[in-house]
């Protein structure tokens, strides 16, 4: 095995072994990455939800309270003012969704599905737990879901949510009795459910990381064309020549031209110390001679 084969094998080793930790470092990195900026898209989302529900509550609903006694505005309804907010969005951004999910909703619309009723419970399960944070499978792709507790802390809201016979008769008229009471004070009856698809983010990284592979393969392919070079002419070369020399010298050749010997390094120290074992050799050669004429 010649030196420039076992020099780029080893160089084909470390250079294999660095693209693979970078290349599972950096997978890591911009998976994690993609997956925070899903996770900030959800959060504001879910903030914005929030922020419709405290201006219905604070703002809207005051101004219609006379009406409401004649006839049930749903727009007074906070989760209705933030599922419009999100009907809205999804007009751009068809996969996004917000649900305030509940096993038994007043709307049925608002009834949570399997997935849904499994955060509900998780949350009824787990009373001190502010949120919940994961990703399933959809026909679109993977998506992201943030999700928050729907707790009755409120007990003004029983007033409509406790016994049918309580609640407001446009309430009865619009929804029924069958749905929507029975909640009780401090009562996990559902979970705001923030969904944001991840494939074009994920999407994204996977480009990032295949263009930073790329470049990273070239870079180490110029790397190993620059030392193979470098190891031509500084190594290989003149380790040639002397084993030319040498072979000359070994079979009685006395009179061959010296080596070019430049530069300060190992080799042409090496080069030189050739020289000299030559003319040594040589002189000793022709006071042999002399000695026996």
């Amino acid at each position: 095995m010649g030196l420039r084969l076992k020099f780029n094998l080893v160089l084909f080793i470390t250079t294999l072994i660095g693209l693979l930790v970078s290349g599972f470092v950096s997978h890591k990195i911009l998976q994690q990455n993609a997956r925070e900026e899903v996770l900030d898209m959800a959060r504001i989302m879910m903030e914005s939800a929030v922020a419709v529900r405290a201006y219905t509550v604070n703002e809207i609903k005051p101004l219609l309270k006379v009406q409401q006694r004649r006839s049930f505005i749903p727009q007074t309804v906070p989760a209705y003012a933030a599922a419009q907010y999100i009907k809205t969005l999804q007009q751009s951004h068809e996969d996004y969704s917000y649900k305030e999910a509940a096993l038994n909703p007043t709307n049925p619309a608002n009834r949570a599905t399997e997935w849904e009723a499994d955060i509900v419970n998780w949350f009824r399960n787990h009373v001190n737990e502010e949120e919940l944070i994961g990703e399933r499978e959809t026909p679109t792709g993977p998506q992201l879901y943030l999700s928050r507790p729907i707790t009755i802390t409120n007990p003004g809201c029983l007033a409509c949510h406790n016994t049918p016979a309580e609640a407001p008769a446009t309430l009865i008229e619009t929804y029924g009795s069958s749905n929507g009471f029975g909640w009780k004070l401090n009562e996990t009856i559902g979970a705001q459910v923030v969904s944001v698809p991840m494939s074009l983010p994920l999407a994204r990284a996977d480009q990032t990381f295949y263009t930073f592979m790329g470049a990273l393969i070239g870079i180490f392919v110029i790397i190993a064309i620059i030392l193979n070079l470098l190891l031509h002419f500084i190594v290989i070369k003149p380790v040639q020549a002397m084993s030319s020399k040498a072979d000359e010298i070994s079979l009685g050749n006395l009179n061959v031209e010296e080596l070019t010997v430049k530069g300060n390094d190992e080799i042409s120290s090496l080069g030189r110390s050739f020289n000299r074992m030559h003319r040594s050799l040589s002189n000793a050669v022709q006071m042999l001679d002399e000695t026996i004429d």
